[in-house]
C-alpha cells in the first residue's frame, strides 16, 4: 500500500545561502512565487538562517518586506517556514523574554506557521521556552536536533626512541575518548523537545555528516520514540545526502528537505527530482505537483545564471532532466533499484557507489572531501568563500579549513550550526592567519568566540577545560549569559537627516535588536534615502569628511589583524592610552573583533571611522612616535 512523503522545500532559503550565500535577489523571488503556489509542498522554507542578516548586509533589502511579500502571494497554500536558534533569535547573543516574545509575535503576523527552533549546542535550556511561546501564539515549533559526529581518536605522538626502547619499552596505545554523540544521544533530545511541545521533530544534518546507515538507525529510533512528525534535513556536501535520503525514506520518515534541481546537490540539500525517482520505485506518493516543480526549475536555471559570482560550482550546472518525460539510459535508470537494493541488504559502499554514480551522469557535484575531513555545513563553507573572497584572502581557506576541528575540540565539541559554525569558522581563519604571521595560537580572538568560551551560550556538549578558558577569557571560572543583563539598543536620533529616530516603527527596531551592527547601516541608509527624497533640492546631507592619510607614517601603528568593516571608535588624535585598552571594534566574518593598544603611547592619527572597510594589516592608529 502506497504511503505518503511531505517535503519542505528549502530552494528559497538554506538552498541559496548553502550555493549562493544568500545573494538572491526579492525580485527573482517574486517571479517564482506563482509557480510556488503551483507546487503545493507542505511546507516552503523562506526565512531565517542568513536571510535576515544578508538581505540587509548585501542586498539593501528589508527582511520583514521579503517574509510579508512571500505570505501574501502563497496565500496559505504552503506553511512557510524561518529557522531561529532558540534563545540567540538570528543575532550573535542570547536575547530575553521580551525580545523573544516581540519577534516571534511580528513574524507570525506576517505569515509564518512553522518556526523550526534549534540550539547551536543542543542545550535544550536554550530552546524551550522558543517553543512555548509559539505554541502559544499559534504557530507550529518544529524542535530540531542538530546532528554532529564525535572527533576522530588521536593517535599518540611519535617518538624518538633506542632499539633496546623499541624493543622492549612499553608501547604507548591510541587515545580513545569517550563517544557522546550516540543514537541514545540525539534521540533523548529529541524526546525532551517533544515533551516541551514540539509539533515536529527534525533531526538537523547541518553538516551532511549523516552517512547512510546511521540514517536508518535514528530515523527508525526516532519514529520509535516519538509521536509527532519527524523531518530529516541533510546537505550532499560530503557525499552522503542521497544516500541517506533515501535510507531515511525506507525507514519511515514522514517529511524530507529538498531543494529544486538547480539548487539542490553539492553543498546543498539533495534535489526533488531525484527523490521523487526513488519514491516511485518505493511506492511512496511524494506529495508535490511535480509539473508546477518542472516549471520552477526551468525558471531557477536563469536565476542561477544571475548567481554566477557567488555560485560554488561555477560552470557544473546539472544536465537539464524532467523527470515526469526523460527517459533514463538503462544503465543509469537501473542504478537506482541497485541503491534500494544495497540499502535493503545493508551494502553502505554499495549504496553509496550507485547515489554516487547517479549524481556524476546528472553532473552534480562530486563529494567535497576537504568538507567531510573538518566537518563543516556547506553553507559555513559558502560564507567563508564569499566572505575571504571580499577579504582578498583566499590563501587561508584551505588552513582555516584544516584547523576548524582543532577550533572545535578547542570549543567543548560544539556542533557547527549558526551561530557556532560561523564563530568557529571566523576563529579558524584567525588562527591560520595568526599562524601565517608567525603569531602564538589565538593570538587574535572574536568577541563571539570569547563569549562561547566563558558559556555566554549556554552549556558545550562536553565542558571546556579551565586551562582554555582562562587562555581565551581571561578567567579559569564559566560565566553564563545573564538575559537580565541584556540593554536594549538606543534608537538614536538622527540630526543629520531632519532628526529621525534611527529605528521608525517595531519591525525595525526588533532588526536593530537582533542584528545591531548590520541594521544600523542598513536602516541609515534608509533614513538618508527618504530625507534625500523629502528634503528640498538645495539640502544636501554633509558628507564624511576622510580622514587624511597624506602624512607619512612614522609612528608605531596597530593594523588590521584581518580584513573587515570597522563598527565603533574608541580613540582620538591626542588620546594617551594604556596597552591593553581598546582602540576600536571592527567586523569580519560576521564577527566583532577588538584591536587593543599593544603598549602606553600617545595617539597621533586615527586613519579609519565607522562604516570604512579596510583589508589586512591596514593602518588603523598611529602612535607618537
Amino acid at each position: 500500500m502506497s504511503r505518503n512523503l511531505k517535503v519542505r522545500d528549502l530552494t528559497l532559503r538554506d538552498g541559496q545561502q548553502s550555493l549562493f550565500a544568500t545573494r538572491m535577489k526579492q525580485e527573482s523571488i517574486d517571479k517564482l512565487l506563482p509557480l510556488y503556489k503551483d507546487a503545493g509542498f507542505y511546507a516552503m522554507e523562506v526565512w531565517g538562517g542568513a536571510v535576515p542578516d544578508s538581505v540587509m548586509r548585501y542586498l539593501g533589502e528589508d527582511p520583514w518586506v521579503r517574509l510579508k511579500s512571500i505570505s501574501d502571494a502563497m496565500g496559505g497554500v504552503s506553511k512557510l517556514t524561518a529557522l531561529s536558534r532558540g534563545r540567540n533569535l538570528f543575532g550573535y547573543v542570547p536575547y530575553p523574554t521580551s525580545v523573544l516574545s516581540g519577534f516571534y509575535k511580528e513574524a507570525i503576523k506576517n505569515g509564518l506557521n512553522i518556526m523550526r527552533i534549534f540550539d547551536a549546542l543542543n542545550d535544550l535550556d536554550n530552546v524551550k521556552e522558543s517553543i512555548q511561546l509559539i505554541n502559544e501564539m499559534g504557530g507550529i515549533p518544529d524542535g530540531a536536533v542538530c546532528y554532529t559526529v564525535d572527533p576522530k581518536d588521536e593517535a599518540p605522538a611519535p617518538q624518538k626512541q633506542g632499539f633496546f626502547a623499541r624493543l622492549f619499552g612499553k608501547k604507548e596505545e591510541p587515545v580513545v575518548h569517550e563517544k557522546i554523540f550516540t543514537d541514545d544521544y540525539f534521540v533523548n533530545k529529541a524526546k525532551q523537545m517533544e515533551a516541551y511541545g514540539a509539533k515536529i521533530i527534525t533531526l538537523k544534518d547541518m553538516a551532511g555528516l549523516v552517512n547512510p546507515m546511521r540514517a536508518a538507525s535514528l530515523i527508525s529510533k526516532l519514529k520509535a520514540a516519538v509521536k509527532v512528525p519527524v523531518d530529516f534535513h541533510t546537505h550532499c556536501t560530503p557525499g552522503y545526502g542521497l544516500a541517506s535520503v533515501l535510507m531515511a525514506m525506507m525507514n519511515g520518515v514522514d517529511i524530507i528537505d529538498t531543494n529544486i534541481w538547480y539548487f539542490g546537490g553539492g553543498s546543498a540539500a539533495p534535489a526533488i527530482e531525484l527523490v521523487y525517482l526513488f519514491a516511485k520505485r518505493l511506492d511512496i506518493n511524494v506529495e508535490v505537483n511535480m509539473e508546477a516543480v518542472g516549471k520552477i526549475r526551468k525558471e531557477l536555471k536563469g536565476v542561477r545564471t544571475a548567481l554566477a559570482d557567488f555560485d560554488l560550482h561555477k560552470g557544473n550546472f546539472p544536465i537539464d532532466f524532467d523527470p515526469l518525460t526523460d527517459k533514463l539510459p538503462a544503465e543509469i535508470d537501473a542504478l537506482f533499484d541497485k541503491a534500494i537494493a544495497a540499502g535493503k541488504a545493508g551494502d553502505e559502499e554499495a549504496l553509496l557507489d550507485a547515489c554516487h554514480a547517479i549524481e556524476k551522469y546528472f553532473n552534480f557535484p562530486k563529494p567535497n572531501l576537504l568538507v567531510k575531513e573538518a566537518e563543516v555545513p556547506g553553507g559555513m563553507y559558502s560564507n567563508m568563500v564569499a566572505q575571504l573572497k571580499q577579504l582578498n584572502a583566499e590563501d587561508v581557506l584551505d588552513d582555516a579549513m584544516r584547523l576548524i576541528p582543532k577550533v572545535r575540540r578547542d570549543a567543548g565539541l560544539v556542533p557547527l550550526v549558526t551561530p557556532t559554525s560561523q564563530i568557529v569558522g571566523s576563529q579558524a581563519v584567525s588562527l591560520a592567519i595568526d599562524r601565517k604571521k608567525g603569531n602564538a595560537d589565538y593570538t587574535n580572538k572574536s568577541n563571539q568566540f570569547i563569549s562561547l568560551i566563558k558559556g555566554e551560550y549556554g552549556k558545550t556538549p562536553v565542558a571546556i577545560t579551565p586551562e582554555f578558558r582562562a587562555q581565551i577569557t581571561g578567567s579559569p571560572t564559566e560565566r553564563p549569559f545573564d538575559v537580565s543583563a541584556y540593554k536594549m539598543p538606543e534608537n538614536a536620533t538622527l540630526a543629520e537627516f531632519g532628526g529621525c529616530k534611527l529605528a521608525a516603527n517595531e519591525q525595525e527596531y526588533l532588526l536593530l535588536q537582533l542584528l545591531p551592527s548590520v541594521a544600523n547601516g542598513f536602516l541609515k541608509k534608509r533614513r538618508e534615502a527618504e530625507y534625500k527624497a523629502s528634503a528640498p533640492a538645495e539640502a544636501k546631507v554633509e558628507e564624511k569628511a576622510a580622514v587624511s592619510a597624506d602624512a607619512p607614517i612614522t609612528g608605531p601603528v596597530e593594523r588590521a589583524p584581518m580584513g573587515g568593516k570597522i563598527i565603533e571608535v574608541k580613540v582620538k588624535a591626542g588620546a594617551q592610552v594604556k596597552k591593553g585598552q581598546l582602540l576600536l571594534v571592527y567586523e569580519a566574518m560576521k564577527m566583532e573583533n577588538e584591536v587593543t593598544a599593544s603598549k602606553d603611547g600617545v595617539v597621533k592619527r586615527v586613519f579609519v571611522a565607522v562604516d570604512d572597510v579596510v583589508g589586512t594589516d591596514a593602518p588603523l592608529v598611529e602612535f607618537e612616535g
